[in-house]
């Protein structure tokens, strides 16, 4: 963003962003034609793996009785998904799911917290590839859950028929298929991706706007600073979404697994 900015300053770049500034360069290129092979969302998708793999393996590798502050907090994330997530929406059956919940939580966090984070200041999930993949890793996992609890004729019988009477079943039974299996994965993508594009977009045009503004006219410059002060309160705003989003996120994943493990959908 920063870049952007001073490149901006420059009179070298055009006012306002568009939907191109998502496409980041390639960090290593790869042929003549494909120019996005592994760019800068691509290394802090794999950076957030390697922070969270690096940081749960080191607060458990001595675990103590009386917890350190690393492995306080890593107790904390995870007792908290747990008992508020997988159990909340589950019962005691969400237990054995809390291991997923926490790093998909985990990672949609930390991911979206790159947004605010200086030289990064963009999620990965203001892309759509990255939530739609998390869409459909939870998608096949409550199908695979719902089928092997029940059975696949019953698992799909209880998510496609519901108790209604036989003539409107024709209406519902086409509802029903199009809500659990085109909806849920779709809207659990773009939900995530719509808030995080949309932050970034908030955010870029009111830094780049400050200096447009400035460059423009000297005039101005009071407007400039003003334009700044918004950004740096949509910041503390957008960790708020950061944060809700995550959970968001979480919190549906876990209510799909929930309904395909009742008896009756």
């Amino acid at each position: 963003m920063f870049g952007q900015a001073n490149v901006l300053a420059a009179g070298q770049a055009a006012f306002p962003p568009s939907v191109e500034d998502f496409y980041l360069p390639s960090i290593l290129p790869w042929g003549a034609h494909d120019s996005y092979w592994f760019t800068k969302i691509t290394a802090m998708v794999w950076v957030a793996v390697g922070i969270l793999i690096i940081f749960f393996l080191a607060t458990y590798r001595k675990p103590q009785l009386v917890p350190t502050k690393k492995q306080w907090l890593a107790e904390s994330i995870y007792g908290f998904v747990r008992n508020n997530i997988a159990v909340d929406m589950i019962g005691h059956r969400g237990v054995r799911f809390a291991p997923y919940f926490t790093t998909l939580f985990c990672f949609v966090l930390l991911t979206n917290f790159f947004a605010i984070v200086p030289l990064f200041q963009i999620s990965p999930n203001s892309h759509i590839a990255f939530p739609a993949i998390l869409a459909v890793i939870s998608y096949v996992m409550f199908n695979y859950v719902g089928i092997r609890h029940h059975g696949f004729v019953k698992y799909f019988k209880n998510s496609l028929i519901p108790p209604a009477p036989w003539y409107i079943l024709p209406l519902l039974i086409p509802i029903e298929f199009f809500s659990t299996f085109l909806v849920r994965p779709f809207s659990l993508a773009v939900r995530l991706f719509a808030n995080m594009f949309a932050g970034h977009m908030l955010l870029l045009v009111f830094t780049l706007g400050g200096f447009a503004m400035l460059s423009a006219n000297a005039w101005l410059a009071p407007v400039s600073v003003l334009s700044w002060v918004m950004t740096i309160a949509l910041t503390f705003l957008e960790f708020l979404v950061i944060c809700l989003q995550a959970y968001v996120f979480t919190v549906l994943t876990a209510s799909y697994v929930q309904g395909a493990l009742a008896d009756e959908h």
